[in-house]
């Protein structure tokens, strides 16, 4: 069983060789036989149990100065208002049985107790378990259903055995006070803080905003907590957001991170929408540029960068416009890249839209025959840019038998067939009449669709050579279920 004390916290489950000297349990001072840390006086000093157990089972006391112990207890257990907020950590172990949990820090004592049990029948138990009963109740800080704070003083002492449950409802703020960041991520809690939003004062969003701020990262991603962090966003002051930012974005990556997330791309957006400052703005786009490519194929960050579109200026928004120029067809062969391509083609001005949309062309033989990359490049030629089109029609030109018989091309080509001029239209179709085995057009269960389009947009003289083509293989083609619907068309009269 491993021991706590005023200023330690016992581990388990550690090998030896992976604490430093100063960690060591030799570097623990003794007191009659009880186990003290080296800032306890001799009245300090633990006797709940003895160092020898704890050692039997491989079990090492961890010591440190006050402060490195403050900090491991914020890492495991952070602290609010002088409460305690459990959140699970595989490798602590504290003072612990089927009854209770004990974990003594700097002048606090925190007791788990589970429902019904008297502490110190607990306490009393605690020497005769073995060690695979011990790991078998070892609570985990995520299950803990009774909590109880108390100071280590003899006027609070009575507190150690006092069992309690969070209450199912919340009529007060008063009543939530130190628990509201496990609330926030309850059902119910979540919805009883977002009404206190609502309904509630300043002083109420700046009692829940305290008690949450060193949790928002764990809360964005959170399935419950993350509709608390929008609602926070949408009613907090400057101040609140600005430290909520940094919080989203003190680590290289976190909020790219969070984005990812299928909860935290949600309160991501919600934070684009609601930054007023420059100071803002500029802290969410440096934290978003390193992770661009892998936001815009993601199937939730490729919202955060739609989002950046909408509500972000052009000239904000140049780190987007310049990475999808960048890596343009690495973008529009994805499934979700291919979607933010267009956007960004849309949102993007001046010399941005160029390049990107002259990157784009550069490579419209590539996209045309992708999956994805084809809806890019018929998004680019129904912008009738010129010189765009002017740049496809010169890679397509050639191709366009070739490219009428692929599935994913075929539907470029009916495009060009739409929005092209005259003389390019013109020039398509001949191509096509052009071919040594037209007839395989009118079978194939892509260029069909081709021959079909170029029915229904060719005129005069054009259209009248079309019809001739089609009718000259009819015999041939009668029976493929292909042709049929070409054979079918009323488009055929001249």
């Amino acid at each position: 069983m491993p021991l706590s004390f005023n200023g330690g916290m016992a581990f388990s489950g550690l090998p030896h060789n992976l604490l430093g000297p100063q960690m060591h349990p030799r570097g623990m001072g003794c007191w009659n036989g009880t186990m003290r840390s080296p800032w306890q006086n001799k009245d300090q000093a633990c006797n709940v149990l003895n160092l020898s157990p704890s050692l039997s089972n491989g079990e090492l006391i961890v010591h440190g100065s006050p402060r490195p112990v403050r900090n491991m207890l914020n890492k495991g257990i952070p602290l609010s208002n002088g409460l305690a907020r459990p959140r699970a950590h595989s490798n602590v172990g504290a003072f612990s049985n089927e009854d209770g949990f004990i974990i003594q820090g700097d002048g606090l004592n925190y007791v788990m107790i589970n429902k019904g049990l008297d502490c110190s029948r607990g306490l009393n138990k605690a020497k005769d378990i073995g060690a695979s009963k011990h790991r078998e109740g070892r609570l985990q800080l995520d299950n803990w259903s009774q909590f109880a704070p108390a100071c280590g003083n003899s006027k609070n002492a009575a507190k150690l055995c006092t069992s309690f449950s969070l209450p199912p409802k919340y009529n007060s703020l008063a009543e939530a006070r130190g628990y509201i960041y496990l609330i926030a991520k309850d059902q119910h809690g979540c919805r009883f803080l977002q009404r206190l939003f609502d309904e509630g004062t300043r002083e109420d969003v700046e009692m829940i905003f305290k008690e949450i701020i060193d949790h928002v990262v764990e809360l964005m991603m959170n399935p419950f907590g993350n509709y608390l962090m929008q609602k926070l966003l949408e009613v907090c002051n400057e101040q609140q957001r600005m430290q909520i930012l940094l919080m989203a974005t003190e680590e290289p990556g976190q909020l790219v991170r969070i984005s990812l997330n299928t909860h935290g791309t949600r309160v991501v957006q919600k934070l684009i929408e609601t930054l007023k400052t420059r100071q803002q703005i500029s802290l969410v786009v440096s934290a978003l540029e390193p992770g661009f490519l892998s936001l815009i194929k993601d199937l939730n960050g490729n919202h955060v960068v739609q989002r950046c579109l909408q509500c972000l200026s052009c000239e904000d928004n140049k780190f987007i416009f310049i990475a999808a120029a960048k890596y343009c067809v690495d973008i529009a062969t994805h499934q979700h890249g291919c979607c933010v391509l267009q956007r960004c083609i849309s949102h993007s001005t001046g010399e941005y839209r160029d390049n990107l949309v002259e990157e784009i062309s550069s490579n419209g033989l590539l996209l045309a025959q992708d999956a994805y990359g084809n809806y890019v490049v018929q998004f680019i030629l129904e912008l009738k840019i010129p010189s765009a089109t002017s740049t496809l029609i010169s890679q397509f030109e050639g191709n366009y038998v070739h490219l009428s018989s692929q599935k994913f091309s075929s539907h470029v080509v009916e495009k060009c067939l739409m929005v092209l001029n005259d003389e390019s239209r013109s020039k398509l179709i001949h191509e096509l009449l052009s071919t040594a085995h037209f007839e395989r057009l009118l079978q194939d269960p892509h260029a069909n669709y081709v021959v079909q389009t170029a029915l229904r947009v060719s005129e005069g003289s054009l259209h009248n050579s079309l019809v001739e083509a089609i009718e000259s293989h009819k015999a041939i083609s009668r029976n493929s279920p292909y042709s049929k619907r070409i054979l079918s068309q009323k488009l055929l009269k001249k």
